[in-house]
């Protein structure tokens, strides 16, 4: 036989008064910034009243929380008082703050339960069989292949070094020596060409032409020697000033 002071409760899953409260705001099918609070009063205490059966007297949060909403109803029916605090909407506006808390958690809470878990869902794979690889590089090279890949690194390395090759030229300084010598020993103009070298050939006498060209035009600037030329690109006369 049961005792009678056992307490004995099926409220469908709700785990206190104000789980309950959500579930019977939700029974209004509007949001919950948008639900009477009036309506959810009267909902809970109608609760209360036909749970009796089940000595839910017992349960003092339920009790507790139908004093409160009792209370909550009265003032918002009746005018207010100023000099009565708390005011009765602000008391409103909590209770409804409380609710979309507790729907967010929940929603949140189902969202959690509802991903796959590891073991019925979804099952990790287990550890790897078979035999271990051991992997070892074994080199083969002959002498021509060490010499060669010494020489590629070395010339990575080595520093670059530009060598001029010994051209044959007539310097400068060779060329005013050799023209101021022979303007002293002719009188009457002369062909430049005839100032160069008897034995210059090809690039050298290219290099004693352009050389003479210019100790000609220096010894111009210095007075020592005239010049005379026709025509553009004709022959260039020099000779010893009068």
């Amino acid at each position: 036989m049961t005792d009678p002071e056992t307490l004995t409760l099926d409220l469908d899953g709700w785990e206190g008064p104000l789980d309950l409260l959500l579930a019977l705001a939700r029974h209004q099918k509007v949001d919950l910034r948008e639900i009477s609070i009036l309506a959810l009063v009267e909902q809970y205490l109608r609760f209360i009243e036909e749970a009796k059966a089940i000595k839910l007297e017992l349960a003092a949060d339920y009790l507790v929380m139908a004093a409160w909403l009792a209370y909550l109803k009265s003032a918002l029916l009746l005018p207010r008082d100023p000099q009565v605090e708390p005011d009765p909407e602000e008391l409103a506006l909590r209770l409804q703050l409380r609710l979309e808390r507790l729907n967010a958690m929940r929603e949140g809470g189902a969202r959690l339960m509802a991903r796959d878990r590891t073991g019925r869902d979804v099952f990790l794979r287990g550890a790897p069989e078979g035999l271990r690889t051991v992997r070892k590089a074994l080199w083969q090279a002959e002498i021509f292949d060490l010499i060669s890949a010494y020489g590629r690194i070395t010339a990575r390395t080595r520093p670059v070094m530009h060598i001029v090759a010994n051209r044959p030229v007539m310097t400068l300084d060779a060329a005013l020596e050799r023209v101021s010598r022979l303007l002293g020993e002719r009188i009457d103009w002369s062909v430049i060409e005839t100032f160069l070298p008897e034995s210059a050939t090809g690039i050298f006498r290219k290099s004693a032409l352009a050389s003479s060209f210019v100790a000609t035009l220096e010894l111009a600037r210095q007075g020592r020697v005239e010049l005379r030329q026709k025509s553009p690109f004709a022959p260039l006369y020099i000779r010893a000033p009068a």
